[in-house]
């Protein structure tokens, strides 16, 4: 596995793939690799015969009381794990090569807010602006045929979508199932918060959404009842929801009383912990 650092040594990998007729594949991520990360790995080799993952923990999408300088860090031992699986190329740039006019002076992208500023977006003011910022630069900059994003951040995966799309950016977007330990909890950087006994109440957020999943394929359609009966749900497993949502599966509006497909969402704190997931209902995979 080669480790690059700047643009111009991704240019000169992607320049000689390209003159061998290689098709490549692209995972972004801001690093502390687990499980869940591997899955996106293998879900790329799938799909092309190189892959690129990019490390880079990204200022923009930080909130004002969000700690950015202590996001766990851990190069050598993500390295480690990619050079296992098999990865050709690690992109681990610094800021300046992300953004070279510094954070202040960088050219941004504003997410429409009928999909960037609900959910979690309302509880995190701007992050998909930064999200989308930071996303768009790096697929501009490795040029991949295929790039993979976790179906565990539903949210995002949708903003992703729509800006490959509104801008014509010529990369297939591809949302790869969300990874699960055995009891059913997402696999999560943020899991390593979790006390014991947190980690054992964790589950619950899944039961809870599949549980309204559940109820709607059976043709039930009273939103504001599974929403209120999920919020209470995860109260009672000891979690404070940020919310509990039933929206539409094609991007989070409200879902018609008549709707098939659906995106059942939650977000929860539990001790330092943010847990987020979601169960997809009448979903086509990618």
């Amino acid at each position: 596995m080669d480790l690059c650092n700047t643009v111009e040594q991704v240019a000169a990998h992607r320049r000689r793939w390209r003159a061998g007729g290689e098709r490549f594949a692209f995972v972004p991520t801001m690093g502390s690799l687990h499980a869940g990360h591997l899955e996106l790995v293998r879900e790329a080799r799938r799909r092309a015969a190189r892959v690129v993952v990019s490390i880079y923990v990204n200022p923009l999408q930080f909130g004002p009381t969000e700690d950015y300088a202590a996001y766990p860090r851990h190069l050598e031992a993500d390295a480690g794990l990619l050079a296992e699986e098999g990865v050709d190329l690690l992109f681990a740039p610094s800021d300046d090569q992300i953004y070279p006019y510094g954070r202040d002076g960088a050219m941004r992208v504003v997410v429409p807010p009928a999909l960037g500023n609900i959910l979690c977006g309302a509880a995190r003011p701007g992050h998909f602006d930064g999200v989308a910022t930071v996303v768009a630069r790096l697929l501009n900059i490795v040029r991949a045929d295929v790039a993979v994003f976790g179906e565990k951040d539903y949210q995002q995966l949708l903003v992703i979508k729509r800006l490959v799309s509104d801008l014509r950016l010529p990369v297939q977007v591809v949302g790869a199932p969300t990874a699960r330990a055995a009891d059913g909890l997402a696999l999560s950087s943020r899991n390593a918060y979790l006390t014991p006994a947190e980690r054992a109440r964790a589950p619950a957020l899944h039961q809870t959404l599949e549980a309204a999943a559940a109820e709607l394929a059976t043709g039930v359609r009273d939103y504001a009842t599974l929403e209120r009966e999920g919020a209470a749900a995860l109260r009672a497993a000891g979690m404070e929801p940020d919310y509990f949502s039933v929206r539409r599966l094609e991007d989070l509006a409200p879902p018609a009383p008549d709707e098939q497909r659906f995106a059942v969402l939650a977000a929860a704190r539990l001790g330092r912990a943010r847990l987020i997931d979601n169960v997809l209902v009448g979903r086509t995979p990618d």
